[in-house]
């Protein structure tokens, strides 16, 4: 039998940080912690990182001044930067561009945009959405190549979403003024299918 080579990296109480940290090393995977548990997500492929791209050059331009559109920024739970989150797309302040930090406060993010991999299951897209309405954050909208859909989540309030729109890949998300207004979803791909011409 082949010996096969293994990555095994113990996790101690208090250094999850530092474990999710060694494994993005080891790995190159995305690693984050949600409520305690390290969630590890595979390098994304090419359709969930253009979707990332288109939405993020939609959004950039109807911007306030204020405002930046980042890819993997990670948004920590209040109180415990051990528990933190990465968004495909974070919405927040132009002054986080001049941090040397690598963390942005929840009560900073304006919009947190993930979009689903073809591996995610519903559970583990239940307990992100609830994470970030636990963090606070104003406005998840979640992206969901797989069925052509997409929600929009606000009003964090007691770990839940209390305002949710579901729509179409071709319609509209209502994103409020400040974040460009209506964000189009035309021309958004399907897991599966080939691109147009």
């Amino acid at each position: 039998m082949a010996n096969r080579a293994h990555h095994s990296i113990p996790v101690r109480r208090g250094h999850l940080r530092e474990a999710a940290e060694k494994i993005e090393q080891a790995t190159g995977m995305r690693v984050e912690i949600i409520g305690g548990k390290l969630v590890m997500s595979p390098s994304p492929s090419g359709k969930h990182a253009g979707t990332v791209i288109d939405l993020r050059d939609a959004i950039r331009p109807g911007l306030a001044a204020t405002y930046e559109a980042y890819e993997n920024v990670s948004v920590p739970m209040p109180d415990d930067p051990d528990d933190y989150a990465t968004p495909d797309l974070t919405i927040g302040p132009c002054a986080f561009k001049e941090e040397d930090g690598w963390l942005l406060d929840a009560d900073a993010v304006v919009l947190a945009v993930e979009v689903i991999s073809p591996s995610e299951r519903l559970r583990g897209i239940n307990e992100k959405t609830a994470w970030y309405a636990a963090a606070g954050i104003a406005r998840l909208l979640q992206i969901d190549p797989r069925t052509g859909t997409w929600s929009l989540f606000s009003r964090p309030s007691e770990g839940e979403y209390k305002g949710v729109v579901h729509g179409k890949f071709g319609e509209y998300v209502p994103l409020p003024a400040g974040l460009g207004g209506d964000l189009p979803t035309f021309g958004l791909p399907l897991y599966g299918t080939p691109p147009g011409p």
